[in-house]
């Protein structure tokens, strides 16, 4: 489909600044733009790129000032980046819906499937499951007997959903993801260990994604909660009894260990180690490789390992890079104090 400047200032309510009939069809990367495709610029370090690029449009933000010529028609909204989201949303939408149900699934005589579903191949689909409308099923996901699965929630490729779980309306569930494995509950007898049975589930609120790899472990006892409007990456492994709150979002590889609560619209860097049995507040950032051993308050900024608050940490991590210099400069005091003693001697 092709698209003018104009028609996309209109859907965005941006104001153009060139040639309201500029025309594209696909979208780029600014650095990786060629005509007839639309760009945004958000990012203050790809700057030097609107100069040079040969997109036919490009996004940028109200406040944004070009301080040389741009060949490329410029649209200004209020947020390039949420505007190039809303675009790629719609041209998402536009491809071709999977529907229908196909003859190599298993679905249990149990269960019964609203015509709006899409089931691929190979995909199990075990007793008493509830599957909504509008649910896109990929090939080789398993579904495992009594899961409830809400309206509009598509579930991608080798997807495994454990028994009793249950998943929201809206929610995305990438390939590889396993949801309701037994948590990592053991009794030490003796010189070995007793498997505790896991006998909770996981339930998954609305408009949850849940990247590809993840793993999110069942209860106990009781329910693992994921809250409504969660987006986990990708390899993140959250234990049983945890419960994430509202509109949190991590980033690859966080590890959160058993019933350790997290609170709303918190923000977790790429690779975070959460202790287990500790509470963190809401609107908490958490920044990359930290390590979090006790609770945290609300609206807290920390870094490190063990994790600290901001401003301590970017003091420790001054102390630290001034070490070989402190270093050098006692071995010097160590040695005019021996000289001095010496001298004393004598």
């Amino acid at each position: 489909m092709e698209f003018t400047a104009q028609q996309i200032a209109d859907f965005l309510q941006g104001e153009i600044i060139g040639n309201p009939d500029a025309k594209v069809n696909n979208l780029s990367k600014i650095e990786e733009g060629v005509p007839g495709t639309l760009s945004f610029l958000a990012n203050s370090k790809y700057i030097h790129y609107l100069y040079e690029t040969k997109s036919s449009i490009v996004l940028i933000n109200k406040s944004f000032e070009p301080e040389h010529p741009v060949q490329a028609t410029l649209i200004r909204v209020n947020d390039a980046y949420t505007s190039m989201a809303m675009l790629l949303n719609m041209v998402e939408a536009a491809r071709q819906p999977k529907s229908g149900i196909d003859p190599n699934s298993f679905i249990a005589s149990s269960v019964s499937l609203p015509s709006s579903v899409y089931i691929g191949a190979y995909s199990y689909i075990g007793e008493n499951v509830e599957i909504g409308e509008n649910v896109k099923i990929y090939p080789q996901v398993y579904l495992g007997e009594n899961v409830k699965i809400g309206n509009d929630t598509t579930i991608y490729p080798g997807a495994k959903i454990y028994r009793d779980c249950v998943i929201g309306n809206n929610c995305t569930i990438h390939s590889g993801v396993v949801i309701g494995a037994d948590g990592f509950g053991f009794a030490p007898m003796g010189d070995s260990y007793v498997k505790i049975a896991q006998i909770g589930n996981v339930v998954v609120e609305d408009y949850v994604e849940i990247g590809a790899n993840t793993t999110i472990d069942r209860a106990t006892m009781g329910s693992t909660y994921i809250r409504k409007g969660v987006k986990l990456d990708n390899l993140i492994q959250v234990a049983h009894n945890v419960e994430i709150g509202n509109n949190t979002v991590m980033a690859a590889q966080c590890g959160i260990a058993g019933s350790t609560k997290v609170g709303d619209n918190c923000m977790f860097g790429g690779q975070v180690g959460l202790a287990g049995h500790i509470n963190i507040g809401n609107h908490v950032n958490i920044g990359a490789q930290s390590g979090v051993t006790k609770d945290i308050d609300n609206g807290q900024t920390i870094f490190g390992s063990p994790a600290q608050p901001k401003k301590e940490a970017f003091r420790t991590a001054g102390m630290i890079k001034r070490l070989p210099n402190m270093l050098k400069l006692v071995e010097e005091l160590q040695q005019e104090v021996k000289l001095l003693k010496q001298k004393l001697e004598e």
